[in-house]
């Protein structure tokens, strides 16, 4: 087949730079930022995050072909940051988001098997297969999980 081995996709060869940055000549202000081995999950969020900043003319990116494991970042900013800097703040502020996520969803979790009172807290588990993950109350479990609204959510 075309497809290249599955771990070339996610594993850096040696000596090859995860990113490369290329200042854009006609456009002012603005960069293309090649980054390796990934994929339009961490482009699409970097995108994102880029455009809910005020200093952010205009982020896109795009796969040119499936087969190849990169992304091309475009980035044109207001000229009071470089683009590579823009990058690095919207690096660090996706990284404090998806670290904030992760510790929401811990918590909800911990509360979760905190209020269990069966045979799914003392085991452990945090809920059988016949359970209603969605808190509809159609499985056998699932009324006193997610769906009797004691669930902790703060948002």
């Amino acid at each position: 087949m075309n497809a290249p081995n599955r771990f070339e996709l996610y594993v850096l060869d040696e000596g090859e730079a995860p990113v490369e940055i290329n200042e854009d000549t006609k456009i002012p202000n603005a960069a293309t930022i090649k980054i390796l081995k990934q994929d339009h999950t961490l482009g699409n969020m970097l995108r994102a995050q880029l455009l809910s900043m005020p200093e952010v003319l205009f982020a896109g990116y795009k796969v040119p072909h499936p087969l190849h494991p990169h992304f091309l970042l475009k980035i044109q900013t207001d000229g009071t940051k470089a683009p590579d800097l823009i990058l690095s703040d919207a690096c660090n502020q996706l990284i404090g988001t998806l670290s904030s996520l992760e510790g929401s969803f811990k918590r909800e979790f911990a509360f979760k098997e905190a209020d269990s009172s069966g045979p799914a807290g003392a085991t452990g588990a945090t809920f059988a297969t016949s359970d209603d993950p969605y808190g509809t109350g159609a499985g056998t479990g699932g009324g006193a999980g997610w769906g009797n609204r004691d669930d902790y959510l703060d948002f």
